[in-house]
């Protein structure tokens, strides 16, 4: 199928957006008269079990060799937001053979089958074909984490390029500090243990006594165990699993065993937004380094799903941008983060030495938008347009009442700029979505210290 969004990236007009493909998609199958009803259930080790289900075309339809494909991006898509060591499919056993074939060590999706295998759950994926009745009922494992703001607390964020601390009595913040560092390539986990101590130790300096510490940061945490995190990537294999797969049970017993909660950034963000704007069915995304995502439920909860959209595909064209560390084309990292800056910057004209950081390309580029530069606006204009059609195909994985913007990439007129055109996609393409759900960007208080503060509030004293 060949899409053409009714409002195409400036920069990119061969963008394919999965949710319109996936549209398009399914009035095939509703106009073939006749279909083949797929039943997906992805299961995490604590339990929880998300089921998907949806509709195919029949093998006679002409179409049908569709079905692979549209099939195994909705399956990315579930695993990275949900995380799974099991997978269940009804229905089409022929193509769960060849997605178990694809989601296999030596497979194309070996990176995929590997992280969660060798990383995230600790145990080999398995993609097993079965009947309908043999799908499990859909399950959520909800962390009771959050929203306490008794007692005198602490709260950080550790990042890639400096650490935030924070120190909060009964909620109220009376101090807060960034700190910068260079954790990414330091070989010794010594660095990285100093690192966060020195931060605990200046926040606790100004509270009376230390009841509860709670922290976030990029990677996967399993009840507070380090399974993958950027930030330790220039330690070995070795130790880290000595050393740092449960860095923060050895930190806590420093403070006396003290409640300490430890929960991936993404989440810290979204639980930060919901708590300050006061929305529920709120979706966070940082658009930075790499796009880090979290959902808080229409509860208010956040739970144990993934939400590392930054390897789920967006765009389903066949010449899709190419992400280097899963090797997978059209996921989310190379439309929403600096990566994109860096990507489009020769097709609007900017010329930088091929060894210039990702980082320093985005301010150059943001330095050239507040003079004026209308190729820097054409950047953030087709950003704003991806993001656009990001958020409604998010949309149909999640239950959506709100969405936060943050990173560095949203700071300054290119903010303005994508939350425009996001906006304008949605009322042209997605009407009914766009009357339901707000875009909202941090103001300065929230920015300085919303998620270190959000995070101290993650440990219950009860």
């Amino acid at each position: 199928m060949k899409i053409r969004p009714k409002i195409p990236p400036e920069l990119d007009p061969g963008f394919e957006p999965a949710a319109l493909w996936n549209r398009a998609y399914q009035e095939k199958v509703h106009r073939a008269g006749s279909s083949v009803a797929i039943a997906i259930a992805l299961t995490r080790p604590d339990g929880s079990t998300r089921t998907f289900h949806t509709k195919i075309l029949p093998e006679s339809a002409p179409d049908s060799t569709l079905n692979e494909r549209y099939l195994e991006r909705i399956l990315k898509f579930l695993l990275w937001q949900c995380g799974a060591f099991q997978i269940r499919i009804a229905g089409c056993d022929p193509i769960t053979r060849r997605l178990k074939s694809m989601y296999s060590e030596d497979g194309e999706r070996a990176f995929d089958y590997c992280f969660f295998s060798d990383q995230a759950y600790l145990q080999p994926l398995e993609i097993i074909a079965c009947r309908h009745d043999e799908i499990p009922d859909e399950t959520e494992q909800i962390i009771p984490l959050g929203r306490n703001l008794d007692g005198c607390r602490i709260g950080f964020d550790l990042g890639g390029s400096d650490r935030k601390c924070a120190a909060l009595i009964d909620g109220k913040v009376v101090f807060s500090e960034e700190v910068v560092w260079t954790p990414y390539f330091e070989k010794d986990p010594q660095y990285h243990i100093s690192g966060i101590q020195d931060s605990l130790k200046r926040a606790a300096a100004h509270l009376p006594r230390v009841d509860a510490i709670g922290g976030s940061s990029a990677g996967v945490y399993v009840r507070n165990e380090i399974r993958v995190a950027s930030l330790f990537r220039g330690i070995s294999s070795s130790d880290f699993d000595t050393r740092v797969r449960r860095i923060f049970f050895d930190i806590s017993q420093h403070w006396r065993g003290i409640p300490f909660e430890v929960v991936n950034d993404g989440e810290v963000a979204a639980l930060a937004g919901s708590m300050s704007l006061g929305r529920n069915s709120l979706l966070g995304v940082a658009m930075g380094t790499s796009e880090a995502v979290g959902y808080v439920t229409a509860q208010g909860n956040i739970t144990s799903m993934l939400n590392e959209l930054a390897f789920a595909p967006i765009d389903y064209r066949a010449d899709a941008p190419r992400d280097e560390w899963s090797g997978d084309t059209g996921c989310g990292v190379q439309y929403l983060s600096q990566q994109a800056v860096a990507r489009l910057a020769p097709a609007a004209g900017f010329d930088f030495p091929e060894k210039t950081p990702f980082s320093v390309r985005l301010v150059e580029v943001q330095n050239a938008l507040s003079l004026g530069d209308k190729r820097a606006a054409k950047i953030f204009s087709t950003l704003g347009t991806y993001l656009g059609y990001a958020i409604a195909h998010y949309a149909d994985f999640y239950e959506l009442r709100a969405a936060l913007l943050l990173g560095r990439v949203m700071s300054g007129e290119g903010g303005n700029i994508i939350i425009g055109n996001a906006r304008s996609v949605l009322a042209t393409e997605f009407p009914e979505l766009a009357r339901q759900m707000e875009i909202f960007t941090p103001d300065e208080r929230e920015k300085r210290h919303g998620q270190a503060a959000a995070a101290a509030s993650l440990p219950s004293l009860h």
